[in-house]
């Protein structure tokens, strides 16, 4: 199972980690903390060092009450990040986090090197037919309404398959258009209850049957910190309990804010299910 960014091809049958660099002043966990250039080629060394194979960076905050920023602000964060990202570490692999199909095109055209979107293409009319012409992976969340509206959409007829059928139809219609490398990602915490994001990490297995590969982003998320009644800051370890669970039902991509916990969770996992 493998995936085509920048012609090399990288192999997910062994799982791989994305380390998350927000550049927005509101998310939920590290909102405001990379500003300066400093900062942001701080973290982006930490990433690397630390073993992560993606970057996933993002200007826009999809946590429920976020801040409007229009297009053209969320490229004035974006696109210079990633040209100094690139410049001080040329062969890192960035992944955007945005559901605008002139976001993705500039930010693929200065260097980035695959796209996740929120939304599934469902947000901008233009996003599958631009992905298919930039020739990029595209991984595809599930997600109801938007960032705003999302918990109004929380009612499923039967939540795994009613997904399922979502991304069947999302498959069908990136594959009619030439995407060749998709990832699908369940969208934890989003248009999901509590009790249902559990029922979905309980029938992760399910998603194998799409024959793509699989993200898994829980970082720290508030199905954890709500559950056990605490904040984001003192999630990092239900983060690696549900990181370990998502690994042993087929997660080929785990997104995390801590990427050498991840790592270490995935080098575990590996040997207990290929020992040496």
């Amino acid at each position: 199972m493998t995936i085509n960014c920048k012609g090399s091809l990288v192999d997910l049958s062994q799982p791989k980690v994305m380390g998350i660099l927000n550049i927005t002043p509101d998310s939920f966990f590290d909102g405001g903390k990379y500003d300066s250039d400093s900062e942001i080629l701080g973290r982006v060394e930490k990433i690397l060092s630390e073993g992560a194979t993606f970057i996933d960076i993002g200007g826009y905050s999809s946590r429920p009450g976020a801040d409007f920023v229009s297009e053209q602000d969320e490229m004035a964060r974006l696109l210079p990040a990633i040209e100094r990202i690139l410049k001080s570490f040329p062969d890192a692999l960035i992944s955007v986090d945005t559901f605008r199909s002139a976001v993705a095109k500039a930010c693929v055209e200065h260097g980035a090197a695959m796209i996740n979107d929120i939304s599934g293409g469902w947000l901008d009319d233009h996003m599958l037919e631009t992905v298919a012409g930039l020739q990029v992976p595209y991984i595809a969340m599930h997600m109801r309404g938007t960032p705003a509206t999302m918990q109004q959409f929380t009612h499923y007829e039967d939540l795994v398959k009613d997904i399922l059928f979502y991304f069947s139809e999302r498959i069908s219609k990136a594959r009619a258009l030439g995407i060749n490398d998709l990832i699908v990602d369940p969208g934890f915490g989003f248009s999901k209850t509590l009790p249902q994001n559990y029922e979905l990490l309980h029938k992760l297995e399910a998603f194998q049957h799409t024959g793509l590969p699989l993200l898994v982003g829980i970082s720290r998320k508030s199905m954890i910190y709500k559950l056990l009644e605490t904040k984001a800051e003192q999630a990092l370890n239900g983060t690696t309990v549900l990181n370990t669970i998502a690994l042993s039902k087929g997660a080929n991509i785990l997104r995390v804010h801590d990427v050498k916990e991840a790592m270490e969770a995935v080098t575990i996992f590996e040997m207990t299910t290929n020992p040496r």
